[in-house]
């Protein structure tokens, strides 16, 4: 009797935890202002592990230190030519370890977790993406479409030394690439034990961080004052930190809230949307942020010596808007501010958004459900953003698909930017293993 050959097992999660563990254990904090070590260390060693495995990558940088790496992958099939790109960021933000129960520069595997600063955001996708791409070269798997490979820096900051550096002095390395997938979305929210909801991100709420700025009268602080600086903005912030923007339900809110009311066998109310938000545990409070644009202030500049009433005083605000309010965004800023208020854009940056349909999305959709039987695909909308916003600007379509399942009782929301962040050693190497096969279907 005749054996029909079988295709031999995919190692692709073999080393994604190594690898994860190597740039965990490599500081690429990003302070904003250049003060940080730079993303030079860990762009080397991945385009080591690249050139370890037969490409040949490009190395970059927008301003020293500040370093880039770009990789394409020709496909398996010569009449495909649409590449997709997939792509992270090499950069964290600061942490303090005062604060850790371990290290968050040590990479250290303790629970079942790897723990680290970036261990979902995001060099847990940076491992992936080398791990499966690594093996895949290895074993000559190639994927039919072409894949360029992007490690990038700044994102952190809005991405200016680093996606739309690239996307603005290098955009042949991104020629035919009309797809991209990345960070935060294709991850886990477990409705019961044979049914999981797989968030993938099809939309994102543009960024405006600004400043404000009052100019008053110095003066002696004895003195009474009916210029201050000081206060005028702090009435300005408190109204504009307290001020409840109303919902505005996009088609990308609507869909997820509709999918996962009916995953949880609740009705959902375009009415008060916000009631489905208790069903979803940690995960509400992304959600509940994309229900309507948010300004929060988060710091404050002012003064100089205790005796001294000044003559300007600053204050800093993340905005952000939903796809389709950037003009609603900005018309309420103006009244709610004031007259008096000078509002200075630092970073600003689109909304995108894009359907949950078309072969791309049954590709994952397909390889979430070959990993994990009781999987759904469904699209949602991410309350950040990402480097998608750069890459959109070449006419790329993006999701946020870097699939991890988690357990129930983590707090994903809480590891973004929080203290112990970490990554299930499991979800880790699942990950790997969907990506995996999403290549051989996307």
């Amino acid at each position: 009797m005749t054996q029909t050959p079988t295709e031999p097992p995919s190692t692709a999660d073999a080393e994604v935890v190594d690898l994860c563990r190597d740039l965990l254990r490599i500081d690429t904090s990003n302070f904003g202002d250049s003060s940080g070590p730079g993303e030079r260390k860990a762009a080397e060693y991945v385009a080591e592990k690249l050139a370890e495995a037969g490409l040949d990558p490009v190395v970059f940088d927008s301003e020293p230190g500040r370093t880039t790496v770009v990789a394409r992958v020709e496909g398996a099939d010569p009449d495909r030519s649409d590449a997709l790109l997939m792509h992270g960021h090499l950069d964290v933000v600061p942490a303090d370890a005062a604060d850790w129960t371990h290290d968050p520069f040590s990479g250290e595997l303790a629970d079942d977790c790897l723990w680290g600063r970036g261990a979902v955001d995001m060099k847990d996708m940076d491992a992936m993406i080398l791990s499966v791409v690594r093996d895949r070269l290895r074993t000559g798997r190639r994927p039919a479409r072409p894949l360029v490979l992007a490690f990038l820096a700044d994102e952190e900051a809005g991405g200016v030394l680093g996606a739309h550096w690239a996307v603005d002095h290098r955009p042949e390395l991104f020629e035919g690439v009309t797809e991209a997938i990345s960070e935060v979305g294709g991850f886990s929210l477990t409705v019961n034990d044979d049914l999981r909801l797989y968030l993938v991100e099809t939309a994102q709420k543009g960024i405006d961080w600004m400043k404000l700025t009052v100019e008053g009268r110095a003066g002696h602080g004895s003195m009474v004052s009916s210029a201050n600086a000081v206060t005028e903005l702090a009435e300005a912030v408190a109204r504009i930190g307290r001020y409840q923007w109303p919902v505005r339900l996009t088609p990308t809110v609507r869909s997820f809230l509709e999918e996962a009311g009916q995953a949880f066998g609740v009705e959902f109310d375009p009415d008060d949307p916000e009631a489905m938000l208790g069903q979803l545990g940690d995960v509400g409070r992304i959600i509940g942020a994309t229900l309507r644009n948010t300004t929060n202030p988060t710091m404050l500049k002012a003064g100089y010596k205790h005796n001294v009433i000044p003559g300007r005083a600053e204050a800093y605000i993340d905005g952000r808007y939903l796809p389709g309010q950037e003009e609603e965004f900005a018309a309420a800023l103006d009244e709610i501010l004031g007259p008096n208020v000078k509002r200075e854009a630092l970073v600003r940056d689109i909304a995108v958004e894009t359907t949950f349909d078309g072969p791309l999305v049954d590709a994952m959709s397909a390889a979430l459900r070959a990993e994990d039987p009781g999987a759904r695909p469904v699209p949602y909308c991410l309350s950040g953003g990402t480097d998608a916003k750069a890459f959109s600007l070449l006419g790329i379509r993006n999701f946020g698909f870097s699939p991890l399942r988690l357990p129930p009782d983590l707090d994903f929301a809480g590891m973004f930017h929080g203290v112990d962040e970490r990554v299930p050693v499991d979800g880790l190497r699942f990950g790997a293993r969907v990506l995996d096969r999403f290549l051989d279907l996307a």
